[in-house]
């Protein structure tokens, strides 16, 4: 079961994943939502729409903008809407 890890606590968790572009995208309610915080940042992506960013948040340690979601998502990257995923230091890891 891949996991996301960041800063020695467990962010997500889940069987369902979907993989894109070689990024797990967690199910909503796979994602512990006390390690996140809503960041204004907001990307295009020519396929897939605009994404969303979280900051991930972990013992007072701040990762900005290490996750990051498709809450409206273009037809081509449907199956993804509103699954996050990570970068930027946050391991994912098979269990």
């Amino acid at each position: 079961m891949p996991r996301a890890i960041w800063n020695g606590a467990v962010i997500a968790e889940s069987d369902a994943t979907i993989v894109v572009e070689g990024n797990h995208y967690f199910p909503p309610d796979a994602v512990k939502r006390e390690y996140l915080r809503d960041s204004q940042t907001h990307t295009v992506c020519p396929w897939k729409g605009t994404a969303s960013y979280y900051d991930v948040v972990v013992n007072g340690q701040v990762n900005r903008d290490a996750a990051w979601y498709y809450p409206t998502p273009k037809a081509a990257a449907s199956q993804i809407a509103g699954y996050i995923a990570f970068w930027r230091g946050v391991r994912i890891e098979p269990t």
